[in-house]
């Protein structure tokens, strides 16, 4: 299976990949605008540094993926959502962080609702292009990323509370192995993934 990791050096992407690595019929595309410093090319990974906000940059390297899974942050998610969806892959995980829909209560993480904070506008304004879009997409938001144990997460659909706004590392991890794994899981859902606060 071709998987591509766009934001590959990051927070979330660089363990991620660890754990993809320990799966040997998966071959990596890493990208990220160091990804082709930090690793390097083997019979499995493709490593290139691109900027995803360059749709020639991606359609170089996206054509042949099963899977593509979006980590990045910032206020250019608006176009790499625009690029993705032109390309239209397969198969997209893209992660994002909760708070999008105002969808976390008010004791419990409202400050980091889209009406509370500004930085959140290019989370929400990329989530909504994709989900108008034709893709086969599962949008994952996170809380806050921490160590902690791969079960340790309540999973919560669109219009539901999710439970907090805090998620383990690992928990992430497994929900987006889970999805490459039976792409019909999730398929044109949002979910959030964030430990029990509450």
């Amino acid at each position: 299976m071709n998987i591509a990791i766009i934001g590959a050096t990051g927070k979330f992407g660089r363990p991620f990949t660890a754990k993809l690595l320990a799966k040997p019929d998966y071959h990596l595309t890493l990208l990220s605008k160091s990804a082709g410093n930090s690793y390097e090319d083997s019979y499995r990974i493709t490593a290139k540094n691109i900027d995803a906000t360059n749709m020639k940059d991606l359609n170089k390297v996206l054509g042949d993926q099963d899977v593509v899974f979006c980590a990045v942050s910032g206020v250019d998610q608006p176009i790499i959502a625009r690029n993705l969806i032109e390309l239209n892959p397969k198969r997209l995980i893209y992660m994002t962080v909760v708070g999008i829909y105002n969808e976390l209560s008010e004791d419990n993480g409202g400050e980091y609702n889209v009406e509370n904070e500004p930085e959140q506008i290019p989370n929400r304004n990329a989530v909504a292009l994709i989900e108008g879009s034709s893709l086969d997409y599962t949008i994952l938001r996170c809380g806050y990323l921490i160590y902690g144990e791969e079960d340790d997460y309540v999973i919560t659909r669109k219009g539901e509370t999710p439970k907090g706004y805090v998620s383990t590392s690992k928990s992430v991890e497994k929900i987006a192995l889970d999805i490459i794994e039976n792409p019909e899981l999730y398929s044109r859902e949002s979910i959030s993934i964030t430990r029990d606060m509450s």
